[in-house]
């Protein structure tokens, strides 16, 4: 993403970051020197102050690592917080949770993700990595999340995760 004025637009597809050049967005020459770097969006981006040798004027580009989700089919999308949010919505139907509770969630969620170090993870483990937030934040919507995402098939099922999650609530507040 490249900010010019107040207009904002992509120059280089950074998901394939190899050989990537940065071209200047006033007179297109392939190169470019940065003058300043700083984080923005709590870590997760760099925006970075750039200046064309050739024409010399300045622009600004924002630079965010891709954290692609590996599907059971293969199939690689980009993580998408927005998608986190409609399934735990889903297991949240009727319960008192509000947007700011999700969207927390949500942010943890990508955080731990991020965490791996890695820039390509399983569904699998996005799945994991909502488990434990939500159990934090309403029980029976954990409950809801975990019967599809384990794909419980019984009654025994559901009452071994009910009999992990009151040994948990002990855990957590003894007393």
């Amino acid at each position: 993403m490249v900010q010019v004025g107040s207009e904002a637009f992509d120059l280089v597809d950074m998901r394939h970051g190899e050989g990537a050049v940065m071209h200047c967005p006033f007179c297109r020459h392939p190169d470019s020197r940065v003058v300043d770097s700083r984080e923005t969006d709590e870590g997760q981006a760099i925006r970075r102050r750039r200046s064309c040798p050739e024409c010399g004027r300045r622009f600004t580009t924002v630079e965010t690592a891709v954290l692609a989700v590996v599907k059971r089919s293969g199939v690689t999308e980009p993580f998408s917080r927005e998608k986190v949010i409609k399934g735990v919505r889903r297991a949240c139907q009727g319960r008192q949770v509000d947007d700011d509770a999700l969207n927390l969630l949500a942010q943890q969620v990508e955080d731990a993700v991020r965490a791996a170090g890695s820039p390509e993870i399983p569904s699998h483990d996005v799945g994991l990595a909502i488990l434990g937030p939500l159990r934090e934040l309403d029980e029976v919507a954990y409950l809801r999340f975990a019967s599809v995402y384990r794909s419980f098939s019984s009654a025994e099922d559901f009452e071994r995760e009910i009999a992990e999650l009151r040994a948990h609530r002990r855990i957590s507040s003894p007393g």
